[in-house]
């Protein structure tokens, strides 16, 4: 009973505020620093993921002596490559929930940067740490990393519940998204070609460690937690932003529903979103550089080019459905949860079927090869706009900490994802072995869809608006309307 009355309030209050025209409200100067924000949080992304994709296209060249023609740069003989590319994943899984809740109550912007000194410091000192203790101190190092990188999403999500206008959510929230693909697409051939080159693998991770430095500075210069934070925003934009959120309030203050949160359908579909994309991204992220090395048997800079290749689809897609979405929902095509249901599905079983048909093609059909997995990781943009961005749909108050559930947990995936790899690809240049791998992908990818789509929702959830004592009250009064009912 009360959840409806609840929820009755909610629809008034957006019924307000869409009284606004937002078409003709003055939105303040045409490069707004709610883009400035969004270009900041693309980089950081694009570097995040730089970071961690180096360390797979790297790995070829420390285990092989033959990628550079420099005698004089060091290679090792591990037997566990799948293992240490697993290690980031965990770290990477313990803070997320710290992180978003830190970030709603502390705010985001020094989060960040005290984060990526330390993800920029640990990236500089692999070299180092591989030479001394072997795969174990790579190891040391992307644990770290991944701790410090737990940091970025549920922040990322924080800023965006705070700077993204309703109007713009789905491209906003693409754009600084696609910062995953483009820190791919840049990465791998860089890596590669340094890596084949006569300096050889170190230098690769003392490069991304000094953008990461350049990217902190810059944050602290020109980042801020909120638009309220900010020095430069003009009061038009400022307007804009905080009358489409209802966040004219401060909304740091207010304690997180934690009990709301997890009794939430729509936040479960978020999360049983976000197993699905991780596993299948993961495996594709780790494992692509590897399976064309020794399935397609491309060489180390081909290998690069062409594993960069899928992303440079991933990239341009991303900004394709996050026009799409936002043109579908703004213009009545679809309700926002239709919307983030079709698009989730589109970005999980298209590239399920896809990664399919790549385990069943022959050997030697190399170009369709490509495509399949072009497809694969390139349609996934699509849930950019599903499961991604609906946890700022369901609480943008709290969905730094929806993010960091989800993805925090979500990523215990992304640790076995690989392993499993190690487990069932005991020969890296068996085809049939590979096509588990590929198959499992696909059926993960279609399970978590299916329950997102039943379950997900597009609408602010009533527990947004209020604080856990009222959230305590709330559920005291449904158990004691429910009593009542019982005992008439």
């Amino acid at each position: 009973m009360s959840n409806n009355t609840n929820g009755a309030k909610m629809e008034n209050g957006n019924a307000g505020k869409s009284e606004i025209d937002y078409d003709t409200l003055d939105k303040g100067p045409r490069l707004g620093i709610r883009y400035i924000i969004t270009l900041l949080l693309f980089l950081l992304l694009a570097i995040a993921y730089g970071m961690r994709v180096n360390l797979s296209v790297a790995i070829v060249a420390m285990t092989d002596n033959t990628t550079s023609a420099n005698p004089d740069i060091p290679t090792y003989d591990w037997d566990n490559k799948s293992v240490v590319l697993s290690s980031f994943f965990w770290g990477y899984i313990v803070l997320q929930v710290f992180a978003g809740q830190m970030g709603r109550t502390y705010g985001t912007k020094w989060l960040l940067v005290g984060a990526m000194f330390i993800n920029s410091s640990a990236c500089m000192l692999i070299p180092v740490m591989a030479a001394w203790l072997g795969s174990g101190g790579v190891m040391i190092c992307r644990v770290v990393q991944g701790l410090s990188q737990g940091f970025f999403f549920p922040s990322i999500h924080t800023l965006l519940g705070q700077w993204a206008p309703v109007p713009e959510r789905s491209r906003l929230g693409t754009v600084v998204f696609s910062g995953v693909a483009f820190g791919t697409i840049i990465t791998m051939p860089v890596t590669g070609f340094i890596s084949a080159s006569w300096i050889g693998w170190p230098p690769t991770f003392y490069l991304f460690g000094l953008v990461g430095y350049s990217w902190l500075i810059v944050w602290a210069i020109f980042g801020a937690s909120s638009p309220a934070d900010h020095k430069s925003i003009t009061k038009e934009e400022r307007f804009y932003i905080e009358s489409s959120l209802g966040q004219e309030q401060n909304t740091q203050t207010a304690k997180t529903p934690w009990k709301a949160i997890f009794t939430s359908l729509p936040v479960w579909a978020t999360i049983v979103g976000a197993f699905g994309q991780n596993w299948g991204y993961s495996t594709l992220l780790t494992e692509i550089p590897n399976y064309m090395n020794k399935v397609m048997k491309f060489d180390m800079q081909s290998n690069s080019l062409l594993s960069a290749a899928p992303y440079l689809a991933l990239f341009i897609f991303s900004f394709v459905f996050g026009q799409i979405s936002d043109y579908m929902i703004n213009n009545g095509y679809g309700s926002r949860g239709a919307c983030r249901k079709l698009f989730h599905s589109i970005g999980t079983c298209i590239p399920g079927a896809a990664l399919v048909t790549l385990g069943f093609l022959p050997e030697d059909a190399t170009t369709l090869s490509v495509t399949m997995l072009v497809i694969a990781v390139g349609i996934n943009a699509a849930v950019f706009c599903g499961f991604q961005v609906n946890v700022i749909d369901l609480s943008p108050k709290f969905s730094g900490i929806l993010m960091g559930i989800g993805n925090g947990s979500s990523n215990t995936f992304s640790i076995i994802a690989p392993l499993i790899v190690q487990l069932v690809v005991t020969d890296e240049t068996n085809k049939a072995l590979w096509r588990t791998i590929f198959v499992i992908a696909a059926c993960v990818y279609v399970a978590t869809d299916i329950f997102f789509v039943f379950f997900a929702s597009g609408e602010v959830q009533w527990w947004d608006s209020v604080d856990e004592t009222d959230v305590e009250r709330n559920n005291d009064a449904t158990s004691d309307n429910r009593n009542n009912s019982t005992k008439t």
